[in-house]
């Protein structure tokens, strides 16, 4: 019987010290590849390794059912700037961060907000509506689907474009004659404007293609601008206010996404909507600080009366009734997209200076 107990206190006893000196639970590692073809140091790539990263990290830790094994790869290291989309379709990365305005024949649904200027700067109430739209109609995310990754967030890292001159300008009728440089779908301001001719370019063209004469004018936003030290070329800015656009979107490969556990989606998805708001109001910022920049650095800013830009906004091609027209025309809602996008920003304060509806 003495046997027996003491067998027992010691089976007891070494039971507790195996519970005690095992974890209460095992925490799982999940690796992460993201990827964008810029550098660490662009603002959205910044931001989202010191932002986006750091608060999933957070979300996890209050479980401690999972950790992320984030493994960031920037710079080209795995895709250049316009290879995002195919690298994360692909599987070279599990994230990325889409710069949408290189596939637009991939990702129409993209352009809503370029096809449609002169209505709001504000980055934060654009990318809002951007990104409800996106959650309200399937469009969007069908056309990321077909790249076999699902759609998290756009991203609004611009509040407007301006125009940066050799010469003063102050109505649209200035620039006939004239060569103006842009990234693509922006060049379409300038349709209509006699004599005037597009160049498209890129941000680390703009300098040269203006020191050289190529252009006499470009269209990029305010902190591109001084980043880039444009006041030395074109030391004007023609402060037209064509808007906000989304150009980015963070995105998740397809075959990653449904290996991933509930709890990491809901993280992932949630912090990608504050990310969203995070970069949008980081760009407004940066923006204002940029055009005081620009004027410290000897720039004029040259205000466009309203007049002159409602002038200008009548007479482009109605750019936003030909984006829904080829939505339309693929089986989407394209006209209930315009229209939904356009009360959107109404709603929050914003006055079109024409209807793009009609």
């Amino acid at each position: 019987m003495l046997l027996t107990k003491k067998f027992v206190q010691h089976s007891v006893g070494f039971t507790l010290a195996s519970l005690l000196s095992m974890p209460v639970f095992a925490t799982q590692t999940i690796k992460a590849v993201v990827i964008d073809g810029y550098p660490a140091k662009a603002m959205w790539v910044h931001e989202f390794s010191e932002f986006f990263i750091p608060e999933v990290d957070k979300r996890l830790a209050k479980t401690g059912n999972y950790k992320m094994d984030w493994q960031q790869s920037y710079g080209g290291s795995i895709v250049k700037p316009k290879g995002v989309l195919e690298g994360i379709k692909l599987g070279l990365g599990d994230i990325g961060i889409v710069t949408t305005i290189f596939h637009n024949s991939k990702l129409p649904s993209q352009s809503l907000s370029a096809a449609t200027p002169f209505i709001s700067n504000d980055a934060r109430v654009v990318a809002k509506a951007v990104d409800e739209i996106a959650k309200e109609y399937p469009s969007m995310q069908k056309e990321f689907a077909k790249q076999k990754q699902v759609y998290l967030a756009t991203g609004v890292v611009l509040n407007t474009y301006q125009l940066y001159s050799k010469k003063p300008v102050h109505k649209a009728s200035d620039l006939q004659g004239t060569k103006i440089a842009g990234a693509g779908t922006n060049l379409r301001y300038i349709e209509g404007i006699d004599g005037a001719a597009g160049v498209r370019g890129g941000l680390t063209d703009f300098y040269n293609m203006l020191n050289t004469g190529l252009v006499d004018h470009a269209m990029l936003w305010p902190e591109a601008a001084s980043t880039f030290k444009v006041v030395e070329v074109a030391p004007y800015m023609a402060e037209i206010n064509f808007g906000a656009v989304n150009t980015k979107t963070v995105t998740v490969n397809q075959r990653y996404w449904k290996s991933l556990p509930d709890e990491v989606k809901t993280a992932l998805s949630d912090v990608a909507i504050e990310y969203r708001d995070h970069v949008a109001t980081i760009a407004m910022q940066r923006a204002e600080a940029s055009r005081q920049q620009f004027v410290e650095a000897g720039g004029t800013i040259i205000t466009i009366s309203p007049e002159a830009r409602k002038e200008w906004a009548e007479l482009m091609p109605n750019i936003a009734k030909e984006w829904a027209k080829t939505l339309n025309s693929r089986g989407e809602p394209g006209s209930e997209m315009l229209q939904a996008y356009i009360d959107k920003l109404k709603a929050s304060g914003a006055t079109p200076v024409r209807d793009w509806t009609k």
